[in-house]
């Protein structure tokens, strides 16, 4: 069952006299399930693709059917329903906030959902059961983005959206946090998308959609994923 389907989408950026396209007439399905690898360089046009379908911004035309609703039709209200409910986000600097603990940071996000994971036992999960009443300012960048993962992943979401998510990391520790992101998908069912350009990533995605200059240049089925232990960058 296709949980995203995107057909013909345009976002378009007025920067003076000069329009900027930054989503180029963009079509492509996402299964229920599936973990998703949105690859290309900077500038493609992957994050603002990601911020449409996580309902952070809006598109100028076409469709973006997230779970057979339109949410391009979506008015301010709806979205902020939409951001609340159903969506995880992931991002490459964390956007913890400084003053609250690991714990505190956690319970932000699962207090606005009605069937939120328990906030503790989530920390734990990303292996963060020593670091719950740490603050932002005491953890590795690591242990901070596994904060933000575990963030996003007690509001139990239906989608979740990695922005670039092991891009301040080392090697080691991003395949860490690559790990417990594919774990969502594989164990938990959610459908997760990873922008990135590394393509060393991209062969543990189901799906491998790859954007040059505002197009899908190219999209690739992947029936074998590899594990996160056999991909080396």
């Amino acid at each position: 069952m296709d949980y995203i389907e995107v057909a013909h989408s345009y976002k378009r950026y007025k920067m003076g006299d000069t329009t900027i396209v930054a989503n180029n007439d963009v079509t492509f399905n996402i299964k229920q399930g599936e973990l998703a690898i949105i690859l290309g360089a900077s500038g493609a046009g992957k994050s603002t693709l990601l911020n449409i379908l996580g309902g952070m911004d809006t598109n100028d035309e076409g469709d973006v059917v997230i779970d057979g609703n339109n949410i391009a039709k979506y008015d301010v209200r709806q979205l902020t329903t939409y951001r609340r409910n159903d969506v995880g986000f992931v991002f490459q600097f964390y956007n913890l906030v400084e003053n609250l603990t690991a714990k505190e940071n956690v319970e932000l996000a699962s207090e606005i959902v009605s069937e939120a994971l328990d906030a503790e036992q989530t920390l734990k999960d990303v292996g963060l059961e020593k670091r719950i009443n740490n603050f932002p300012a005491q953890l590795s960048g690591g242990e901070q983005q596994r904060v933000a993962i575990a963030r996003a992943v007690a509001k139990n979401p239906k989608i979740l959206l990695c922005d670039e998510p092991t891009g301040a990391l080392d090697f080691e520790t991003g395949k860490q946090v690559l790990q417990i992101i594919q774990d969502m998908s594989r164990k938990k069912g959610a459908t997760v998308i990873i922008v990135t350009h590394n393509a060393a990533i991209a062969p543990i995605g189901d799906r491998v959609i790859r954007m040059r200059d505002a197009k899908i240049e190219k999209i690739e089925e992947n029936n074998n994923p590899k594990s996160i232990q056999d991909i080396t960058w």
